[in-house]
C-alpha cells in the first residue's frame, strides 16, 4: 500500500515538474517553520487539487497587470517551459509553508535577490521593478484569493469564516517577508484590496498569449486530460469581474458542475496518497519526531 501511495506521489511530481522529494521536509525535528502546523496555510496548501486549480487561476489574474506580467515576460523562461516555472513556484510555496525556518527563510531570501535584478519597461513603456511593494502585493493578493476560491470548491475539510481569515493572516506573514509591505489579514479585505488594482489592469496581447498557453497547457500525454480539467476549473473559479476584463463570457455553470465532479473523483486517490507521503505529511512527521525524542521521565 505504501509503495502504491509513493508511486502516485512520484507521478504527481512528474506532472508538476517538482524536483525535490518530500523527505527534505523531515528535518529538523520539531521546527515549526514560519507558520506551524496549526496554521490554516498548512491545511489549505496540503490539498493538491485546490492548489493546482488556484495556481492556474492566479496566473490568469496576475496576467492582467501589465507591469507585473512584464517582469515575468522579460526575465523568465515560462514561454518556453511553463511547467518547469510552475514547478519552481510550487516548491517555493511548499518550502515557505512546510519547511523549517532556515529552509523557508533561505527560499524567501533567494527570491528577493532575484527580484532585485528584475526591472525594465512593460509593453506600454511603463517602468517596473519586481521588488516594488505594490507589485509584490498584487501577486500576493492574486495568489491568496485564488487559492481560497479554489479551496471553497475543491478543498476538504471546509473552512469557516474564522479559519479563512486565519489563512489570509498566515499568508500576510509571508507577503511581508517578501517585501510586499502592509497587507490585509482577512478574506473580505483581501478581495477589496485586489479590486483596488482595477484601474491598472488590462487584457492586452501578452495577456491573451498567457491565456492561450494555459488553455493548451504543455504537459505529457498521461496528464493532458487532467490538466484540461484543472484549467477549466480555474476559469470557473475566477470572479465575474475577471471574465469581463478578459472579454470572455462567464463559463456555463453546467460545465462547471461536470468539471467539479470529475476533479472530485480524481482527487480522492491523489489526496489519499499525499496525506501519507506528501510534503505536508512529512512536515507533520517532523513535528511528531520532536515529541517522540523527549525522554519519558520529562514528559
Amino acid at each position: 500500500m505504501l509503495l502504491f501511495k509513493q508511486h502516485i506521489a512520484q507521478r504527481l511530481r512528474e506532472m508538476t515538474h517538482t524536483r525535490q522529494t518530500p523527505d527534505v521536509f523531515l528535518k529538523p525535528a520539531g521546527d515549526p517553520g514560519l507558520l506551524g502546523p496549526d496554521s490554516s496555510a498548512w491545511l489549505v496548501h496540503a490539498h493538491f487539487m485546490s492548489m493546482m486549480v488556484g495556481g492556474i487561476a492566479s496566473l490568469v489574474v496576475q496576467a492582467l497587470h501589465p507591469r507585473a506580467l512584464a517582469g515575468v515576460w522579460d526575465h523568465s523562461s515560462f514561454r518556453d517551459d511553463m511547467a518547469a516555472r510552475l514547478g519552481r513556484t510550487a516548491f517555493f510555496i511548499a518550502a515557505t509553508t512546510y519547511g523549517g525556518r532556515e529552509m523557508a527563510e533561505q527560499a524567501i531570501e533567494r527570491v528577493r535577490r532575484i527580484h532585485q535584478q528584475v526591472q525594465g519597461f512593460d509593453a506600454q513603456g511603463q517602468a517596473y521593478r519586481a521588488d516594488e511593494p505594490q507589485l509584490l502585493a498584487w501577486v500576493h493578493l492574486a495568489e491568496c484569493t485564488s487559492f481560497m476560491r479554489a479551496y471553497d470548491v475543491h478543498g476538504r475539510p471546509a473552512l469557516d469564516t474564522h479559519r479563512q481569515d486565519r489563512y489570509f493572516a498566515d499568508m500576510a506573514v509571508m507577503g511581508r517577508a517578501m517585501g510586499a509591505g502592509d497587507l490585509p489579514t482577512h478574506r473580505a479585505s483581501s478581495e477589496r484590496a485586489l479590486l483596488a488594482y482595477l484601474p491598472h489592469l488590462r487584457c492586452d496581447e501578452r495577456t491573451r498569449y498567457v491565456l492561450d498557453l494555459l488553455d493548451h497547457y504543455p504537459t505529457q500525454p498521461p496528464y493532458q486530460s487532467l490538466m484540461k480539467w484543472v484549467v477549466r476549473a480555474a476559469h470557473h473559479s475566477l470572479p465575474p469581474w475577471v471574465h469581463g476584463l478578459l472579454q470572455r463570457p462567464v463559463p456555463d455553470w453546467r460545465e462547471g458542475l461536470a468539471v467539479r465532479l470529475a476533479l472530485s473523483q480524481v482527487s480522492v486517490p491523489i489526496q489519499w496518497a499525499l496525506d501519507d507521503v506528501g510534503v505536508a505529511a512529512c512536515a507533520r512527521q517532523r513535528m511528531r519526531q520532536a515529541k517522540e525524542q523527549v525522554p519519558t521521565e520529562t514528559r
